[in-house]
């Protein structure tokens, strides 16, 4: 068990937290929520001892083992991938450099002897001999190939590291398991694989994270986040939100009776408090009318921005045709001969672990880059707006933000552009900063901003959520739910891709495609998954030998 007790934490005069007491007990998984800025990743620091609180304090059950998902994707750079993983256990990990150490000695002494006898009698007691074997499981279970288990984390990509750094997390079976957005980065297999784990795993766990259908899936219990305040939920996401609504509605509707009831009281005192027979029924009023107090109903801190894509016009019946589009890149053949033809009603979710060939296909249907053989056309009655996966290079610039959007609109009054900007939570002195400054989920509102303003009727977009908190996750879910035109989008949010999708295609390894009109669970559910990974595996296998 962990907990926290009477936990205050102040940056200057502001208190992030004051007074929190909340225990959070074995068997259980918590998911930690609130509204960006409200302290979800600080409260995990707190926890994890790496952020002194400014009082009361972090208790542990004594001779449990707490473990962390580190962000540091450079911090183990030199190291082989199997020892970062069983760094998860730390002691671990040093019995087994000792014993290397000690048995490499060419001058073994019996002092030697006797600490190798005790080394490896802990280490048997923590499954040392297992080590390497259940490291290599988790690295497998999230997507690391067998091939790179011994390279250096410095030769894998970003996304990789990832998920190295979260098999660490998990090696060794922590009692305490502290996970700060697990999800990012991860494809949806990995995410499915997380999801079962966690779902199996005995211990305690608090998980921070923007994925609603992680949490509702993996989560016995909600910790909320507000005003300084954590509050408990039994029950997964979902639970919370409809506990938290009802408890708002039942409070408002008890303070609207009361209201009544002190109107009622109030005319009957001004009616007969100068009457003498009514006095002694008035003043016992006054006091009933003073024992009424209304409930306190703070607002939220949470702000949900306002998404509405608008069109400008309609899409006729011929809207994207895709024929025999092939690419390679460094060597290797992401797009490999991909036909497909967009309908008018078509909101098409792209999935699947191959990123590169997601992001490649988008770039060439905005026209950023070309292919080696096929061609695509756009219908005449389309207009198309995108949102780029990495898109440093649009705040690469001295602008405001209402000077960076104006620049987008095609009317140039800024009363006009602050209107949407006002829709993503810009308001005020926010419309002067600079866009060079604003934090990732800042930016991306800012693009969102750029593509209603666009008026387009054709919306690429690669992986918006990225930095979104969970109210703008949901915002831009149900406004593109309703979005009138069509929409081809890459996204790891389970929940998302399930409410927004109307078709899925997903580009295997080698780059074809598969394509059907379903939904994302339908998809997942059916045998055409089973197939095309048998598919792919025989051919893997085939190419090797």
């Amino acid at each position: 068990m962990i907990s926290a007790n009477n936990v205050t934490l102040r940056l200057g005069k502001k208190a992030l937290f004051e007074d929190v007491n909340i225990k959070f007990t074995e068997g259980n998984c918590y998911g930690l929520i609130g509204a960006n800025g409200a302290g979800k990743s600080t409260f995990l620091k707190i926890l994890s001892g790496k952020l002194e609180t400014t009082s009361g304090d972090v208790s542990i059950t004594p001779g449990q083992r707490l473990s962390v998902l580190e962000q540091d994707h450079f911090k183990y750079d030199e190291y082989p991938v199997m020892d970062v993983v069983i760094m998860g256990n730390e002691r671990l990990y040093q019995i087994m450099k000792e014993k290397d150490a000690i048995y490499a000695k060419e001058d073994f002494t019996d002092e030697d002897g006797i600490r190798a006898s005790e080394l490896e009698g802990e280490f048997a007691e923590l499954d040392g001999w297992e080590a390497e074997s259940n490291a290599a499981q988790l690295l497998n279970g999230l997507g690391i190939d067998t091939d790179l288990h011994y390279s250096l984390l410095k030769d894998l990509n970003g996304n990789e590291k990832v998920k190295v750094l979260l098999a660490k997390a998990l090696f060794g079976n922590p009692d305490i398991l502290l996970l700060d957005e697990p999800t990012n980065h991860l494809d949806m297999d990995a995410i499915a694989w997380l999801e079962e784990f966690l779902i199996n795993f005995d211990n305690t766990v608090i998980v921070v994270s923007h994925d609603r259908y992680f949490l509702n899936k993996v989560c016995t219990h909600i910790a909320d986040i507000d005003y300084g305040k954590i509050q408990l939920y039994a029950g997964n996401y979902d639970f919370w939100y409809e506990s938290s609504q009802l408890l708002i509605k039942q409070m408002k509707e008890a303070n609207r009776k009361k209201e009544e009831k002190i109107k009622e009281l109030q005319e009957f005192i001004s009616r007969f408090s100068a009457n003498a027979s009514k006095s002694k029924q008035a003043t016992s009023r006054k006091r009933a009318l003073e024992k009424i107090e209304l409930d306190t109903i703070k607002p939220s801190s949470r702000k949900y921005p306002y998404i509405d894509f608008r069109p400008d016009r309609e899409i006729g019946n011929e809207v994207l045709t895709v024929e025999g589009i092939s690419k390679t890149i460094n060597g290797e053949k992401v797009l490999d001969n991909i036909s497909f033809i967009v309908g008018h009603n078509d909101k098409i979710a792209f999935v699947g672990g191959n990123e590169l060939a997601k992001t490649t296909l988008f770039q060439i249907l905005m026209g950023e880059m070309e292919p080696d053989e096929g061609s695509y056309k756009w219908g005449v009655t389309t207009s198309q707006a995108y949102f780029p996966k990495d898109h440093t290079k649009e705040f690469d610039n001295d602008y405001t933000i209402v000077d960076w959007l104006t620049g987008y609109s095609p009317v140039k009054d800024v009363t006009y552009v602050r209107g949407f900007l006002g829709r993503m939570l810009f308001a005020g002195d926010d419309g002067v900063k600079k866009v060079k400054v604003l934090s990732g989920g800042e930016k991306v509102r800012c693009l969102l901003s750029k593509m209603m303003i666009s008026g387009a009727n054709c919306l690429i977009l690669d992986e918006p959520t990225n930095h979104l908190d969970m109210e703008s996750i949901t915002a831009l879910n149900n406004g593109l739910i309703k979005f009138p035109g069509i929409a081809l989008f890459a996204c790891h949010d389970h929940q998302f891709v399930q409410t927004t999708a109307n078709r899925i295609m997903e580009i295997l390894p080698g780059g074809t495609l598969i394509d059907k009109i379903t939904t994302y669970d339908e998809y997942l559910a059916s045998d055409e998954m089973a197939r095309k990974r048998t598919v792919y595996t025989a051919e893997k296998e085939e190419d090797e030998n």
